[in-house]
């Protein structure tokens, strides 16, 4: 009151929420009064009750200055709108920050050390255990139901056929209730959520404790045998089945993130099986990667033989006279013939006629670029082993300037797009 300061009426407490985030929402709203012009001091109790965060307390200072706010800490002498009070805020700022990483760092350690005591530090519950009094205790039907899943895998030898076996006997992962009284788990199993479980060690009594697993002190449900055989199993499996591709710098998949599978409506990923030195790519539907083969049978395409086929409409796309006119009325309309380059039109249709030497002449790299600039996704269908290919418009228009803006070598030719980092 002695500096004539009007409290609002409208406080901006954020209870419950951590002082490491800026996404609060009481927060949010005084930011937008801020931006409003209807604050001229924020105070508060403490420093790190605005952020316990250096770099989001220096965003959120250079955001009142830019409005003329001053911040102010009523425990702390200091106010922001003084040389020597931006000083004093940023050396307790990273002290504050300073304290919230030892917080994080001890509670790490915490939980490690207890984890290699063999106790439980709480989660998700898996299938096969209750929680009780923050300790694991075996559940008998889920148990048994856990026992009856190590054994299919040891009779199939297979996770998708594990998988479809247990969606018809419809068996979920674990169900429980939240300490607020909601209900959660329960879902379908994957493939992801099956491997976990069989080779987790919490079934034989042990836990992990960061890079080791250790005793725990809760009780076995699976023997010893059956689990080694298991995870031997699965090692064996892991290196033959297929897997997500991740090497998108080779641009081998020209259609990772294009293909959708045209009987569910699903993403077609890219994934991969080797068999020696050899590897063999194709795009799966995700239906199947997360169900099972059954789910949505014969719902993959061999990379190579998609690919070939949606490039083989790119390089048709000059010899399509439907293209042509569709392109050229997509020109004019967008308006690239304005201010008199309405005769630059045939030179864009020159350019489209000169696509497959240009696509002849692209790397890898430029390839992958202008099929997503042309391609707006692939359809394709398992049942009638049929492809669409749906172009995007508006990346013809890009592409067609792209090259024409070239002008064409002094053979007549058109130039190849430009490379990454540079259209």
């Amino acid at each position: 009151a002695g500096e004539g300061w009007t409290a609002l009426p409208e406080r901006f407490d954020d209870g419950g929420f951590s002082g490491a985030t800026t996404e609060r929402p009481a927060l949010r709203r005084l930011l937008e009064r801020v931006a409003a012009g209807g604050v001229d001091v924020v105070a508060c109790y403490k420093l790190d009750r605005l952020s316990r965060s250096l770099v989001d307390f220096a965003r959120l200072t250079a955001l009142f200055e830019e409005h003329g706010v001053s911040f102010v800490s009523i425990t702390q002498s200091f106010d922001s709108a003084k040389p020597m009070g931006k000083l004093t805020l940023n050396i307790l700022m990273s002290f504050a920050e300073f304290e919230r990483e030892q917080i994080a760092e001890r509670t790490r350690d915490k939980i490690l050390a207890t984890r290699r005591r063999g106790r439980w530090t709480g989660g998700r519950p898996m299938l096969g255990y209750d929680v009780v009094d923050g300790a694991l205790v075996p559940n008998a039907d889920e148990s048994e139901r856990v026992r009856a899943i190590f054994r299919l895998y040891g009779e199939l030898g297979s996770l998708t056929a594990v998988l479809a076996e247990l969606r018809r006997r419809a068996w979920t992962n674990k169900r429980w209730t939240t300490k607020h009284g909601k209900n959660a788990g329960g879902t379908e199993f994957t493939s992801a959520s099956l491997r976990r479980l069989l080779s987790s060690p919490l079934v034989v009594g042990r836990i992990r404790a960061g890079d080791e697993v250790v005793d725990g002190r809760h009780e076995a449900i699976v023997d010893e045998r059956t689990w080694n055989r298991t995870q031997e199993r699965l090692r064996r499996a892991a290196a033959s089945e297929e897997r997500p591709y991740r090497e998108p710098k080779d641009w081998d998949n020209l259609l990772a993130g294009l293909v959708e599978c045209g009987r569910c409506g699903r993403s077609m990923c890219a994934v991969y099986t080797a068999r020696g030195a050899k590897r063999y790519r194709a795009y799966v539907c995700a239906t199947i990667q997360r169900r099972g083969a059954a789910a949505c049978p014969g719902a993959r395409a061999p990379a190579p033989a998609l690919e070939d086929v949606v490039v083989s409409r790119l390089r048709a796309l000059g010899r399509d006279p439907a293209l042509r006119r569709r392109a050229t009325a997509e020109l004019k309309a967008s308006g690239a013939a304005e201010d008199g380059a309405e005769a630059d039109v045939p030179d864009f249709l020159r350019a489209l006629v000169d696509f497959e030497p240009v696509w002849n002449a692209l790397f890898p790299a430029e390839r992958g670029r202008i099929v997503r600039l042309l391609v707006e996704r692939v359809v394709y269908d398992p049942d009638g082993k049929t492809v669409r290919v749906d172009f995007r418009p508006a990346g013809l228009r890009a592409f067609l300037r792209e090259v024409g803006a070239s002008g064409g070598d002094e053979e007549g030719g058109v130039s190849p797009p430009a490379g990454e980092g540079e259209g």
